[in-house]
């Protein structure tokens, strides 16, 4: 925690990590499918909470974009009542992943699957923002959704799509503003002046509704904990915990980079998250994760310890309880604006350029698990990519090759390389194709040997003519 000399460039910070927090935390939680104030809860844990611990000392939590689209199926699926128990069962398996030191294994999952896992994000989130910006009912899947576009047109609300657009334009052009004056985020800068607009203007489009903190928590009672028997709702737990614990560890390898202190360590952050995503989900709150947006802006304003995320929350839970009802003011377009800049922000287009130059066979994957996340669902998608990426990686592994030596009259072929399944036509066609006669066949170059090309080379030996005194493979 800060000594005298960070306290000033910690609490400093805080305030920036907050103004920059708020927007983010109400735009997610409207477009989650719950009340604003719940995106705050998150927030204020994840300050108050795991912002205490070691694992990342500036790495910031709370709700993310990234979890928004889960939460807005599980929600809709199970209802907001089984919300906590979801996160809760969320942060006990990133708990549990944590004390097993499972957290360093997240650096293994091949980083075209994180950037198609974020361009399918960004693409859902995109598909559903456009309705919340023109004022109308989205239809059920992101497929329905591009493809009732021409119909949202026809039907928009031109008011809140004025409002939304300038909410973007403010975002984009304020990145090229003065240093001093990026001082303030962008992002409370776009709504502050959409809703200033809407109020001077009297412009009749739908507002945030607000409950009240006390009111929108709602803790789970025990038999709301009956939803984990259901095969659908402990996918999205795995899901949760998952998406959640990697995009952490990846913000944590980015944060890293950008500043000379101590360095993460994984599985404590690990821990860190699980505790709070628990805490949230006794609360009935959003899940959390490390925020890269959030994060960098701690960074970039000089914070020094832990101290400035947990004075973070600090702040939100004041705002939350001391004006809860400016909230009201803030138009849901405005919001939506916020949020279409954020899915488009996660549209990796220079990896995919950088890839498909480099490494097409990744940007394939990159390409394929974001469609696929599209067209059927968040951990439907991520599976496939996975799965996909595991092929490539099996494929491009499993080179296979023979070489020919004669040793008098009889030949010996020596079989190089990984002799899986997935080679096994293209090494029984090159062993087909050798001429007639004694053949040794010699299996010692091989650095791997499954059990079916095992079996099949075993059944091409015995067709061919075997070299006196030495049957078998050699």
């Amino acid at each position: 925690m800060p000594g005298a000399g960070t306290f000033r460039e910690d609490f400093g910070a805080s305030v920036v990590v907050a103004l920059v927090a708020l927007p983010l935390c109400v735009g997610i939680a409207v477009a989650s499918g719950v009340p604003a104030e719940l995106g705050i809860v998150t927030g204020v844990v994840g300050g108050l909470v795991t912002g205490w611990f070691r694992g990342s000392s500036l790495q910031v939590s709370g709700p993310a974009a990234g979890l928004t689209v889960l939460v807005y199926e599980a929600v809709g699926a199970y209802g907001l009542p089984a919300l906590g128990v979801l996160v809760l069962a969320a942060g006990a398996l990133q708990l549990g992943m944590g004390v097993l030191r499972l957290g360093r294994w997240f650096r293994a999952i091949s980083v075209a699957v994180v950037y198609g896992m974020l361009a399918g994000i960004g693409l859902v989130l995109i598909a559903g923002q456009l309705y919340a910006l023109g004022g109308a009912g989205a239809p059920g899947t992101t497929l329905a959704k591009f493809g009732g576009l021409p119909e949202l047109l026809a039907g928009a609300d031109w008011a809140a799509v004025a409002l939304g657009a300038g909410t973007v334009a403010v975002l984009v052009g304020w990145r090229r503003m003065p240093a001093r004056l990026r001082l303030v985020p962008g992002a409370l800068v776009a709504v502050f002046a959409a809703t200033a607009v809407a109020a001077v203007w009297r412009m009749p489009v739908e507002k945030v509704r607000v409950t009240g903190v006390l009111e929108a928590v709602s803790p789970p009672g025990w038999g709301d904990f009956g939803v984990l028997a259901s095969f659908g709702a402990a996918g999205t737990v795995v899901a949760l915990a998952l998406i959640a614990s990697a995009e952490t560890l990846f913000s944590a390898a980015a944060v890293d980079r950008m500043h000379d202190g101590p360095r993460t360590e994984y599985d404590r952050e690990l821990i860190a998250q699980g505790v709070g995503n628990s805490v949230c989900g006794l609360l009935g709150a959003l899940p959390m994760t490390a925020v890269i947006v959030r994060s960098a802006a701690n960074v970039e304003a000089g914070a020094r310890t832990r101290a400035s995320r947990v004075m973070h929350g600090g702040w939100l839970l004041l705002f939350a309880v001391a004006v809860p009802r400016v909230l009201e003011l803030v138009p849901l377009a405005a919001l939506a604006g916020v949020l279409l800049h954020a899915g488009w922000k996660l549209l990796p287009a220079r990896a995919v350029a950088a890839l498909w130059r480099t490494h097409r066979g990744e940007a394939v994957v990159l390409v394929a698990t974001a469609v696929s996340i599209v067209a059927t669902n968040l951990f439907e998608g991520v599976l496939f990519g996975l799965g996909l990426a595991v092929a490539k990686a099996a494929w491009e592994t499993s080179h296979v090759h023979i070489e020919e030596v004669w040793e008098g009259e009889v030949l010996c072929v020596r079989v190089v390389g990984n002799a899986s399944f997935l080679r096994l036509p293209k090494l029984l066609d090159a062993l087909d194709a050798l001429p007639h006669g004694p053949v040794r066949l010699d299996l010692g170059g091989l650095r791997h040997l499954d059990h079916a090309c095992l079996t099949a080379l075993e059944g091409w030996e015995r067709q061919r003519t075997p070299v006196p005194g030495r049957e078998g493979v050699v």
